[in-house]
């Protein structure tokens, strides 16, 4: 009994580092490049682009695109696994998004693996 505590006890541990995130405001993703945060904002533009390589659709928060703060990416491959079109559902609405901020091109991204990463939140 005290071998499946300890190990439950670990496992618990392990899900909370693993997934633990620190909560920032949209304005400072610039400072966290690298970090895996969660942040909340309005998505002003979309773009899906389904003849270029991997079909990418990008959701821009904070501003429509190129003035956006933050670009979040969905593969194709992750994008299938989404109940609905991500570039019409997400537009205009306050979302909060979790993962780690890249710097791509000077620019801070997000990319998603698995829908449960965008919580809208209107």
């Amino acid at each position: 009994m005290k071998k499946l505590s300890l190990f439950l006890t670990g496992l618990l541990f392990l899900g909370i580092a693993a997934f633990g995130q620190t909560a920032i405001k949209l304005e400072e993703v610039r400072s966290h490049i690298g970090d895996s945060v969660s942040v909340c904002g309005k998505v002003f533009s979309t773009n899906y682009l389904p003849d270029t390589r991997e079909s990418p659709t990008f959701l821009n928060m904070g501003a429509p695109y190129p003035n956006d703060s933050l670009t979040v990416l969905i593969w194709k491959n992750t994008r299938t696994r989404f109940p609905y079109k991500p570039e019409e559902k997400l537009l205009n609405k306050q979302i909060c998004v979790t993962g780690k901020i890249v710097n791509y091109k000077g620019k801070p991204q997000i990319v998603i693996h698995k829908e449960e990463q965008i919580q809208i939140k209107d």
